[in-house]
C-alpha cells in the first residue's frame, strides 16, 4: 500500500478519481484451449471483456476490428512465438499492454521481455505457468491501478487510441493556433507534495481531435521546431501567471533542442513575457543527454547565459547518451531525470533497481536534484521512494492535462513548499 499521504496528493491530481470510462478490453493469445479458458474467465471474473486467438493470424484480425488494452500472449504458439507477435504489435502501433505467459525458465521469460521493450511496447511483469487464477486477477489489479499510462477511452481531455495515428503539418498547426502546452505534476516524493509540472506540446485538432506530438514532430522543418520551441517557452511563461493565482507559485519546465537555443533569445522571451512576481521561481529548460555530450562547452555557456535570468537547465533522459561523468561535473544542471526506461520495473528488475540508485546517488553528488519521469506503479513509487529519489512524474501520479484543468485541481490542494529553479 502506498502511504496515505501518497493516496492523498493523487486524489487531489485527479489520479485517484473514479473513471467513468469503457470496461477493460483484453485478447487471449494461447494456442491451448485450456489455457484460453482459464484465463478468459479469470478475466471475465474481473469484469474484463475477453476475446480468444489460437494464433498470431487470428490476433492481427482481431486488432483490425478493435483495440485491446491488454494482450495475454504465450511465449510458444503453434507455427510462430512471442518475437512474431512482438513485430505486429509495432508495425500496428499497438499502444495497450503486453502480459506474457510461459512455462519456461525465469532468465528466457525475462529476454523476450525485454525484447518486447526494445519495441517500445508496455510489458507487464511475466506469468510463470503454471499460475493460478487468482494471478490473473492480480496481474489485472495491477493494470487497473496503473491504467492511467495510456488515454482513457471515451475521456473528454484525451483522444480515442487508434492503430493508425494521424499525422499534421507542424507548420499548419503553428500558423492555425492548434498548439497548447498541457502540463504534467511533478511530486516531490520525499515531502509528499506538489513540487512543480513539465509543460507538454499537444495539438488539438478540429477533426482529429487532441493530438500528440509523434503526430507532428517527426519530419518537421528546423525552422518549424525554433518557432515552437519559441511558442513553448513564451506560452509556459504566461501559463505560470494562470497556475499561480492557485496559491502555488511552482517552477514550471518544458523541453528544448539545444540547437534551438543557440539561435532563439531566450534572455528577450523571458523579458517580454516573463513574471515580474517575486515569488515567481524561474524556468526549467528540458534538453536530452545525447545533445549535451555533442558539445558540452557551448551547453555551458548556454546554461551560464541562462542563469541570468532565472531559467535552468535539466538533463533529460539521463543514462542513455553515454556521457562522461567527469565533464558533466562542471555542467550548472538544476535537474537529473532518470530515463523511463530505466524506472520502469525498477522495483523488480535488478539492473533497473541499480542504475536508478546509481543515478540518483549521481545527482545527489553532484548537488542536485534526481527526478524519475515515467512512473506507472505503486511498486516503482515505492521503490523510488526508498531510494532516495527527489522528484517523481508519471501517470500512476497525475496525468498531463490543460492548464485550466490543473489551475482547478490546484485550488483543491493544499499549498506546497517551492524551490526555486
Amino acid at each position: 500500500m502506498l502511504p496515505d499521504e501518497f493516496e492523498r496528493l493523487r486524489e487531489q491530481l485527479g489520479a485517484g478519481a473514479t473513471s467513468t470510462a469503457a470496461p477493460l478490453v483484453a485478447f487471449v493469445v494461447d494456442d491451448e484451449k485450456g489455457m484460453r479458458r482459464l484465463v478468459s474467465y479469470a478475466l471475465r471474473e474481473a469484469r474484463v471483456e475477453t476475446e480468444d486467438h489460437a494464433s498470431i493470424l487470428s490476433m492481427i484480425g482481431g486488432l483490425a476490428r478493435r483495440h485491446p488494452d491488454v494482450i495475454f500472449l504465450d511465449i510458444s504458439l503453434d507455427g510462430a512465438d512471442a518475437i512474431d507477435g512482438f513485430r505486429v504489435l509495432e508495425e500496428q502501433r499497438f499502444i495497450g499492454h503486453v502480459q506474457l505467459m510461459s512455462g519456461r525458465d525465469h532468465e528466457t521469460l525475462e529476454r523476450v521481455k525485454r525484447a518486447g521493450e526494445q519495441r517500445n511496447l508496455r510489458m507487464l511483469p511475466v506469468l510463470q505457468k503454471p499460475f493460478r487464477v487468482e494471478a490473473v486477477s492480480h496481474a489485472i489489479q495491477q493494470l487497473v491501478a496503473g491504467r492511467l499510462t495510456q488515454p482513457v477511452l471515451g475521456q473528454a481531455t484525451a483522444p480515442a487510441p487508434q492503430l493508425v495515428r494521424p499525422t499534421i503539418d507542424l507548420w499548419e498547426a503553428l500558423r492555425r493556433g492548434w498548439l497548447e502546452l498541457w502540463y504534467q505534476p511533478k511530486v516531490d516524493l520525499q515531502r509528499k507534495a506538489l513540487s512543480g509540472a513539465e509543460g507538454l506540446i499537444r495539438a488539438r485538432h478540429p477533426v482529429h481531435g487532441v493530438l500528440s506530438p509523434a503526430s507532428f514532430l517527426p519530419g518537421a522543418e528546423e525552422s518549424a521546431l525554433l518557432e515552437l520551441t519559441e511558442f513553448v517557452v513564451a506560452q509556459a511563461l504566461r501559463d505560470w501567471h494562470v497556475l499561480a493565482r492557485s496559491g502555488h507559485p511552482m517552477p514550471l519546465a518544458v523541453n528544448a533542442p539545444v540547437n534551438a537555443l543557440t539561435k532563439i533569445s531566450i534572455g528577450s522571451l523571458v523579458k517580454e513575457h516573463g513574471p515580474k512576481s517575486p515569488r515567481w521561481p524561474g524556468l526549467i529548460l528540458e534538453v536530452t543527454e545525447d545533445q549535451i555530450v555533442s558539445d558540452i562547452p557551448l551547453v555551458q555557456e548556454i546554461a551560464t547565459q541562462l542563469s541570468l535570468y532565472k531559467v535552468g537547465l535539466a538533463i533529460d533522459d539521463f543514462g542513455t547518451g553515454y556521457s562522461s561523468f567527469a565533464r558533466l561535473r562542471e555542467f550548472p544542471f538544476c535537474e537529473l531525470k532518470l530515463d523511463r526506461s530505466f524506472v520502469h520495473h525498477c522495483a523488480s528488475d535488478p539492473t533497473n533497481q541499480s542504475i536508478c540508485e546509481t543515478v540518483i546517488d549521481l545527482a545527489h553528488r553532484f548537488g542536485t536534484k534526481a527526478v524519475a519521469e515515467g512512473i506507472e506503479t505503486r511498486a516503482e513509487l515505492q521503490a523510488l521512494h526508498k531510494m532516495g529519489c527527489d522528484v517523481g512524474q508519471g501517470f500512476l501520479l497525475a496525468k498531463p492535462m490543460p492548464k485550466e484543468e490543473l489551475s482547478n485541481l490546484l485550488l483543491r490542494s493544499p499549498t506546497p513548499r517551492v524551490q526555486n529553479a
